[in-house]
């Protein structure tokens, strides 16, 4: 199952106002992400505190999701080989990115908050295990330079 695998995307920028980028404020950050073969068009700009629009989906934002979707498609995976039987996962990630001095930033930290349900409460302890492997297993975190946490959460099916 090794390989190399190749993603292609599209950003068109749709911001322009009618100057181009004359100057910074003369323009938009609005921008349409798209792939080969996709069913929908994401939504893209800046952060609002970057004069984007707040309706839109950031780059940062979208890092923070990639992670959260990383980690749970390999944590789903693992409980099933373990038998670990989840009914519900739901994740509330979080990012800490820090602007620096000449302008730029990187990302401190993404925390993973997921609430994990699973079958039997016999499976609780494996389930909390499961997360650890699923984190090194991501191949979004690993190409990180940052930390990505995981602080589940767990319940029984009733």
């Amino acid at each position: 199952m090794a390989g190399v695998h190749h993603y292609h995307t599209r950003v068109t920028w749709t911001g322009n106002r009618g100057e181009g980028t004359a100057s910074y404020r003369a323009y938009g950050r609005e921008h349409d992400i798209s792939a080969p073969d996709k069913l929908m068009v994401i939504p893209g700009s800046s952060d609002s505190a970057f004069r984007g629009d707040p309706t839109r989906y950031n780059p940062e934002e979208l890092l923070v999701a990639s992670l959260s979707g990383c980690h749970m498609l390999w944590y789903l995976h693992l409980c099933a080989e373990a038998g670990v039987v989840v009914a519900h996962y739901a994740d509330e990630a979080r990012g800490v990115m820090v602007e620096t001095a000449d302008g730029g930033g990187q990302f401190e930290e993404v925390v993973l908050q997921p609430l994990v349900r699973v079958a039997e409460a016999s499976m609780l302890v494996r389930a909390a295990e499961l997360h650890e492997r699923a984190n090194e297993l991501c191949f979004i975190a690993r190409s990180c330079n940052f930390p990505v946490r995981c602080a589940g959460r767990f319940e029984v099916e009733e």
